[in-house]
């Protein structure tokens, strides 16, 4: 996988969050990047892909990495390679992990609930 790439997305485009229950990495983008989302799909094993989306003038698709996913793929990836992020990216993804209750050195927590201390 090319982690500079991924990396750079999730920069420029990306979302740390979460629906309050559950954290959720995001990525939503115009229609005509779909191979691009495609790759993201196949190269990140659970996450998913919704879309096309058609309104408010708006054609795009979301990209998104819960659970298992972001928990055991994403997290400790870009853990792994925080230091290439800038301090906005980094305070989401720091944000995200705290509230979440997750340890950015490899995953961890249960479900989406904070994890006890």
């Amino acid at each position: 996988m090319s982690i500079g790439f991924l990396l750079g997305l999730l920069v420029g485009e990306g979302h740390f969050g979460g629906d309050g229950r559950q954290p959720q990495i995001t990525l939503r983008m115009h229609v005509r990047h779909e191979r691009l989302f495609r790759w993201l799909t196949s190269t990140v094993p659970g996450s998913r892909l919704y879309g096309p989306y058609h309104h408010g003038g708006r054609d795009y698709y979301q990209w998104m990495a819960r659970g298992d996913c972001l928990r055991r793929e994403m997290v400790p990836l870009i853990a792994a390679h925080r230091d290439l992020l800038d301090d906005h990216t980094a305070g989401r993804f720091d944000a995200m992990c705290e509230r979440y209750g997750i340890s950015a050195a490899g995953g961890g927590g249960e479900g989406g609930a904070p994890a006890a201390h």
